[in-house]
């Protein structure tokens, strides 16, 4: 099975490091998908979601508030500003990712309809953690 390598790097360090089948960013122009041997492109990153399908087919999203993503045909690498995985989290933590996600796109966009449509995707996230 082919795979691309992601890595999603914040200032405070790596968040994600691993072989994925897909991936889908929230690039300036509108949202993109990525597959192993893709075109090499660099894009500027929204306030969004970046959604995640592991090689074991699970899915993981992690929420940014902006930056950019350089893709080659087996890498993607993702130095984004501001972000919250909502990986790994208990049922405890669910709600305490959600705030600090929210908070995280407020502090970023004023578009309030931007905001509308991303809570409602880490709402739809979080399900199906």
């Amino acid at each position: 099975m082919d795979t691309l390598r992601l890595e999603i790097v914040t200032p405070e360090g790596l968040i994600f490091d691993g072989d994925v089948k897909s991936v889908t960013f929230p690039g300036e122009e509108g949202e993109f998908g990525v597959l192993p041997k893709h075109a090499a492109l660099l894009s500027l990153l929204k306030p969004g979601v970046i959604e995640i399908e592991k090689t074991d087919g699970k899915k993981e999203s992690i929420v940014i508030n902006w930056g950019h993503v350089k893709v080659d045909e087996n890498k993607a690498v993702a130095l984004v500003e501001g972000a919250v995985p909502l990986a790994g989290a208990s049922e405890s933590e669910i709600a305490k990712k959600l705030e600090e996600a929210k908070k995280l796109l407020e502090e970023s966009s004023e578009s309030k309809q931007l905001l509308g449509a991303v809570e409602a995707r880490i709402e739809k996230a979080a399900k199906l953690i």
